[in-house]
């Protein structure tokens, strides 16, 4: 069986140089800068730049109809002025996610400007920006575009995991990707759920993937169901109860059908 492993692409050196010196600028100005205010004052220039190709010239006061459309995006760029989902649970923990959340912004708006097409800049740019928002991020990560995340500071990511992209990972209970697993795209990964009754009770819980676990295509896993070591969950599965460890779960609900034959023999199982 043939073994497909990712080849080293890069931009031309002079591209690279320019991308590795935004990066780098980026990553000492969110590390000196801790202020929900100061950082999104540094993002609101940046998408400014990124998206209208000129600096920010303060703050824009418009008096046209017509010049309202161009004011409403431009005053979007400041992080300050938007509202994201996990602002308006009522458990949220505000200061943790104060500081997060012009990265978080930067981030959803990185993944929809022509940047978030291009991959070498987009897998450093994400990982950069996740040092700054998850628990942890571990080496050799990478992530594709449109992944989306509750919070952030209850998510780990461990070495030589891949996200790919319009992946779900929910970490408003806590969310850990172990070493070396994989979610494949448009996967969602659950760490909370509601009561039937009473849609307001909620139920955070750990969810763990790993290590080496393959969650693959459409696939779900709900909050509690641990995919174990080595296991994969198949295409539009539905994990409702833990993945044994180095085996092959479909279906709905997800049943395990096959031991796989070399446990950790994962160079098989590369995306």
């Amino acid at each position: 069986m043939a073994v497909h492993t990712y080849r080293e692409l890069k931009p031309n050196a002079e591209a690279e140089a320019i991308y590795r010196r935004w990066l780098a600028q980026l990553n000492e100005d969110f590390t000196r800068q801790t202020s929900p205010d100061r950082r999104s004052e540094i993002v609101r220039d940046e998408l400014y730049q990124m998206f209208l190709g000129r600096a920010h010239g303060g703050r824009v006061r418009g008096s046209l109809t017509t010049e309202l459309a161009s004011n409403v995006l431009a005053e979007s760029f400041d992080p300050r002025n938007a509202t994201l989902e996990p602002e308006y649970y009522g458990y949220v923990n505000a200061e943790e996610y104060a500081v997060r959340k012009p990265l978080i912004w930067f981030w959803q708006m990185f993944d929809r400007s022509p940047l978030g097409l291009n991959h070498w800049l987009g897998f450093r740019f994400r990982c950069m920006l996740g040092r700054h928002i998850f628990r942890h991020l571990g080496k050799h990560v990478k992530i594709f575009h449109n992944v989306e995340f509750t919070y952030g500071y209850n998510l780990t990511i461990e070495d030589y995991c891949t996200i790919h992209k319009n992946v779900m990972l929910d970490d408003r209970g806590e969310l850990i990707l172990h070493e070396g697993t994989s979610v494949s795209d448009y996967a969602n990964i659950y760490s909370h759920t509601h009561d039937i009754n009473q849609q307001a009770d909620v139920t955070n819980k750990r969810t763990e993937l790993g290590p080496r676990a393959r969650v693959t295509y459409h696939a779900t896993v709900l909050a509690g169901a641990n995919v174990g070591e080595d296991a994969m969950l198949g295409a539009m599965a539905l994990a409702t109860k833990p993945v044994p460890a180095s085996t092959v779960s479909v279906g709905i609900p997800a049943k395990a059908k096959r031991r796989k034959n070399q446990p950790g023999a994962t160079d098989l199982y590369k995306d």
